[in-house]
């Protein structure tokens, strides 16, 4: 997550409150905000990225701990102070870690966001439209969301660019996964071998 200098340890001291009050647990019961990692290898990723965060010098400001005994469940994990060269800026951890990065203008968050391998989605929460209508006009990912996270439609495309796949899912970009265009060709047709023949 980029956030904008001005604002950056007020969104810090927020998140981190906001963290402490999710509800790990079992993801059938309907007050829990958070269920488990789907396995044990998973599991082991997660907590892997965590310790190296913190060994290549990021913050942990909340988190970064088993939670229980049993199961494969992980407190939501906030690093601050991440730069872009840290392996948890780089790579995609797929659990609840996150790392808030500050930034200071437009210009130096579109060349960040855009220096990354992947591409598939991104959001810009910003009161100036112009802003928004630049950093989707010039950064590469597949959905770029305004003021809102992970809505979709069902007949939006998605998908992403660079390393974060192929092609689209949803809508009739969807069908060019699966349907393909024919061609004959027959090499004597523009100049049929009977247009040769011997009159007679």
């Amino acid at each position: 997550v980029y956030v904008e200098d001005a604002i950056y340890d007020e969104f810090v001291a927020r998140s981190v409150a906001r963290a402490k009050t999710r509800k790990v647990g079992d993801p059938t019961h309907h007050e829990t905000d958070q269920g488990p990692q789907v396995s044990d290898e998973q599991f082991d990723r997660v907590m892997g990225y965590i310790e190296k965060g913190k060994a290549e010098g990021a913050t942990l400001a909340c988190g970064g701990k088993r939670v229980g005994d049993r199961g494969y469940f992980v407190e939501p994990t906030i690093f601050t102070e991440v730069s872009d060269d840290m392996t948890i800026a780089k790579e995609e951890i797929f659990g609840p870690v996150v790392c808030v990065m500050r930034f200071t203008d437009v210009d130096e968050v579109i060349h960040r966001a855009n220096s990354g391998n992947f591409g598939l989605a991104a959001a810009v929460l910003t009161k100036d439209i112009g802003k928004a209508f630049r950093f989707i006009d010039e950064v590469r990912a597949g959905t770029v969301w305004v003021n809102c996270y992970n809505e979709f439609l069902s007949d939006m495309p998605f998908g992403g660019f660079k390393e974060s796949g192929v092609g689209r899912d949803n809508g009739e970009y969807a069908l060019e996964l699966v349907h393909g265009d024919q061609v004959g060709h027959h090499p004597h047709l523009s100049n049929p071998p009977w247009n040769n023949a011997a009159a007679g």
